[in-house]
């Protein structure tokens, strides 16, 4: 795989990086204090849990980067396989069983808990599913199964987007009744970048692995070529 075609892991990567270095610090100052979101007492040691899923969940974003860059994995395969184990068990899965748990008991309303735990499901099962068939040598399944793993993985970025664009654009607009309520707007702001966050994203992923097959173009005659067929 040339250069020109997989540059696209420099900027994906820098992202990464920047949305890590913005989320990251209150979960490992280890200070409960700090933690985004609100306090639900019906989830004995919350921040804890937090702490376990936002690092996994970083493992996944990091080492699920570097194995969809196809270079790495043409180049190094031995490094993709390693790579791959500690997406799968090191990231993936363990943030999807934790996000499950935070999804049973988060603070943002019904909706979002809803969105929650149906990510955290497929999560786990996309990632398990490519798992499988890649210790079966099904490659073809293996990376269309991570390809949607890894989409799950990276949808905290887009939640958070869409988090920004519903502040600026709906939250304005709320009926009185649910913006003079501060946990009605809470749950409504929640709710919609919890589902837009993964839906999204899933459904466009979606639509790129099952795009038709591209035909090979057909070469251009040579002069010569059509010279000896010109009447």
């Amino acid at each position: 795989m040339r250069y020109a075609q997989s540059k696209w892991i420099f900027p994906l990567l820098f992202l990464i990086v920047v949305f890590l270095a913005f989320s990251l610090p209150p979960y490992l100052s280890l200070e409960p204090a700090r933690s985004r979101v609100p306090e639900n007492t019906a989830l004995p040691g919350q921040f804890w849990w937090l702490v376990a899923h936002v690092v996994f969940g970083s493992v996944a974003l990091l080492g699920g980067a570097l194995q969809v860059w196809p270079w790495l994995r043409q180049a190094r395969p031995a490094l993709h396989r390693r790579v791959g184990r500690l997406y799968v068990f090191g990231g993936a899965l363990p943030a999807a069983a934790t996000g499950l748990v935070l999804g049973v008991f988060t603070p943002f309303g019904p909706v979002a808990g809803a969105s929650s735990v149906l990510l955290a499901l497929l999560w786990f099962g996309t990632t398990l599913a490519g798992w499988r068939a890649a210790r079966r040598h099904r490659f073809r399944e293996h990376r269309r199964w991570m390809i949607r793993s890894y989409v799950l993985s990276a949808s905290i970025i887009s939640n958070r987007l869409w988090g920004i664009v519903i502040a600026i654009f709906v939250l304005p607009t709320l009926p009185t009744k649910i913006a003079d309520d501060p946990q009605l707007t809470m749950w409504t702001i929640g709710g919609l970048t919890t589902w837009l966050g993964w839906t999204i994203p899933l459904l466009l992923a979606e639509a790129w692995l099952e795009r038709p097959p591209r035909r090979p173009e057909s070469p251009t005659p040579r002069p010569e070529a059509v010279a000896t067929v010109t009447p």
